[in-house]
């Protein structure tokens, strides 16, 4: 990813484009708070596996799935790797570190 981004990154145009989302999803979507959002994923998703979902590390797995989706935000709503770093408040070092360990640049590759 250069300095300054070629286009327009936006997750919900890559959820889209992948069928995974449309605009009532969205309209639903917007209604709900992010905790009610994860406790609904949570139920479908212990639901699917028979409402046994024991010896997972979920408690410890949260703090990696938001900084994920915090991740994939800031690279819809910033301009430069700069920017988005300054958004969530770290270093640009850093942050280009955290860019390869969670490889969330390849999901916008794929536009």
């Amino acid at each position: 990813m250069s300095r300054k981004k070629p286009k327009n990154y936006s997750f919900i145009r890559v959820m889209k484009k992948n069928k995974k989302i449309n605009e009532n999803f969205l309209n639903m979507l917007s209604s709900l708070s992010l905790e009610e959002l994860i406790a609904l994923k949570l139920e479908l998703s212990i639901k699917m596996v028979n409402n046994k979902l024991y010896n997972f590390p979920l408690w410890q797995s949260l703090p990696n799935i938001s900084r994920d989706a915090m991740l994939r935000y800031a690279m819809s709503a910033c301009q430069s790797k700069r920017d988005m770093a300054k958004f969530l408040g770290i270093p640009v070092n850093k942050f280009n570190d955290i860019l390869r360990r969670y490889n969330t640049e390849k999901l916008f590759n794929n536009e």
